[in-house]
């Protein structure tokens, strides 16, 4: 039985669980350690077997909870765990030595990283803990799931049907446990607790930031609001039929599932036609608005009792007529940003619809709307150009770039050759420690053998040469320095190099001593104090501000000017929040 008392009493409940539960975790992890590859392999096919018997089950448990999604959708994500995760982990030796490199005479060997604390979602209940159990039992961790308050009935469940078939295959007592008391304050607890090693931490983006404030390594998942383009050279009728099925599977709730079209105007009207045929309803400006504002809360947020709807529900909600058959809400919008509130991530089925010029032109909006939440995770191309889909390879901020293929499936590795998994890294651009598609791999510390490859001299001449190296060793002698030449390089580069604030947005982000609308530093080039002359006039409002921007004028001690036309990341108002760094100014006439 799973217990969810507010207040204080089921906070300090929850707290002293979460102690109980680490605990517990810690002296199961040391029989773990011990066990063999064939006896770990054993307890992870029990475990999928038993997932993959009550997959339907669970589903509807997870529909009749939460309220979000579609039982036929959430029966093959379980699936997709215990079958397709469960076949890729399967051959993966997790135990004892992983690899040898003779050449290098280096012997890798397997350690479990340790006891894991994984928090589990409303949105992917079932799906997620079945694989979040799988990979961490393969990597030999005891594991300790808190499951999402709205949630909690049937992640329990699931977690007792696996738990109780690994225990029938040979794990210890342990090995899988679970918050009973479910609370914020639990949750955050047991993140902190000294016996959990490695968090796992899927939910929403304050959580995530938890989860890496915990003083604990991470693997967080930040948010999707994944663009798909489908250029002119593309099988409009496939991109289409793949794009409704990602929006519309499990009414959007995937992170990764599409949340805006980009098209060429070359194709456009044709692409429209072919949305209108897969069961797209295209709003009109009054239909728009009504369903922003009952979507899109004024903190640009999504409204939780729409998650996860249909679309005719969603039309029905805001007040307005779809055709019978529709599948997904399409919203032409102009611009991304606070002032256009569909610009968000929505997990449910509404999308977003630009069109532009040519791939030029869907490159820099692609960049845009990642940059409005999405930064790193995943996006689309529908091309037979390899060309310009390379492009979009090199230039995307985003780590996942599917091509030909719902993103919802794809970035999953549900119809791609990607690691298939349910937790997405989003690496660097979107705060995590990793840009993968996680795995066993990432709950293993490898152990290293090393043998001596050039032995050490210990007499008075010389070092021996390398192996590597033929002939006698040589020493290469610098270029001598000419003042003249190089005096006249770095007037030349000053004379001509673009600004800061260029550079910036070329780069799409500026650095700390660039950050958008960050006031120069005192006496630095360009201020006028240092040369004598009269300092520059305040620069403008930034027109766009990422997560990036705040990290850099909060390092150099700066404000970042902002005006309502300013479009902010929800990762940069978060960061911000508090912090005095965002200064808003009048600049509604720029």
């Amino acid at each position: 039985m799973v217990d969810a008392t507010e207040g204080a009493d089921g906070d300090a409940r929850s707290v002293a669980d979460a102690a109980r539960q680490a605990a517990r975790a810690a002296g199961a992890q040391r029989l773990l350690g011990e066990l063999s590859q064939a006896r770990t392999d054993a307890i992870v096919d029990a475990m999928a077997r038993a997932a993959e018997d009550h997959a339907e089950a669970l589903a509807a448990a997870a529909v009749d909870e939460t309220g979000y999604g579609v039982v036929a959708d959430k029966v093959r994500k379980n699936l997709f765990a215990a079958r397709d995760v469960h076949a890729f982990i399967r051959p993966m030796t997790t135990v004892g030595v992983i690899a040898r490199h003779a050449e290098r005479r280096v012997v890798e060997i397997a350690e479990p990283f340790g006891p894991v604390a994984a928090i589990v979602p409303s949105t992917n209940p079932t799906s997620t803990a079945i694989y979040k159990l799988l990979i961490a039992l393969k990597a030999r961790c005891a594991i300790v799931l808190s499951p999402h308050p709205a949630a909690r009935s049937c992640i329990t469940r699931t977690a007792e049907l696996l738990a109780a078939a690994a225990r029938a295959a040979g794990a210890p007592e342990g090995s899988i446990s679970w918050l009973t008391t479910v609370t914020v304050a639990g949750t955050q607890a047991l993140m902190r607790q000294r016996e959990i090693s490695v968090i796992l931490a899927t939910g929403g983006l304050g959580l995530v930031r938890a989860a890496y404030s915990a003083g604990k390594p991470a693997y967080g998942v930040g948010p999707g609001n994944a663009p798909a383009y489908i250029e002119r050279s593309a099988d409009v009728a496939k991109a289409v039929r793949d794009i409704v099925a990602g929006k519309a599977f499990d009414n959007g709730l995937l992170c990764s599932s599409e949340n805006a079209v980009i098209v060429d105007a070359a194709i456009a009207e044709e692409v429209r036609r072919t949305f209108r045929a897969a069961g797209g309803h295209f709003l009109n400006e009054a239909e728009r608005a009504a369903v922003a504002a009952a979507l899109v809360t004024p903190q640009r947020l999504p409204r939780p009792d729409l998650v996860g709807r249909s679309a005719l529900e969603i039309a029905r909600r805001a007040g307005i007529d779809a055709p019978p058959g529709t599948r997904v809400l399409i919203a032409p919008l102009t611009g991304v940003g606070r002032d256009h509130p569909l610009s968000i991530e929505k997990l449910c089925p509404v999308l977003a619809f630009y069109e532009v010029a040519d791939w030029r032109a869907a490159c820099e909006r692609c960049k845009e709307i990642l940059g409005y939440g999405g930064m790193g995770h995943t996006m689309a191309i529908h091309s037979r150009n390899d060309a310009v889909i390379l492009e979009f390879g090199l230039q995307k901020p985003a780590f996942r770039i599917v091509v030909n293929s719902p993103t919802t499936h794809g970035s999953i590795g549900m119809t791609t050759g990607l690691d298939p998994a349910l937790t997405l890294g989003c690496g660097g651009l979107g705060g995590n420690i990793t840009s993968d598609n996680i795995s066993p791999r990432h709950l293993l510390n490898v152990k290293r053998l090393a043998y001596e490859l050039r032995p050490l001299s210990t007499g008075a001449g010389p070092p021996a040469a390398s192996p590597r190296q033929s002939g006698p060793a040589r020493t290469a002698r610098p270029p001598a320095l000419q003042p003249a030449r190089l005096a006249a390089r770095i007037d030349g580069f000053l004379g001509t190099a673009p600004t800061n604030e260029a550079r910036g947005r070329e780069s799409g982000a500026a650095t700390a001593a660039g950050s958008p609308g960050a006031a120069p530093p005192s006496g630095s080039p360009g201020t006028g104090k240092a040369a004598g002359v009269e300092p520059a006039a305040p620069r403008g409002p930034a027109a766009f501000v990422c997560e990036a921007d705040v990290r850099g004028a909060l390092d150099a001690g700066r404000p970042i000017r902002i005006d309502r036309r300013t479009i902010v990341t929800p990762a940069a108002r978060d960061l911000a929040a508090g912090r005095d760094v965002l200064l808003e100014i009048d600049g509604g006439g720029r």
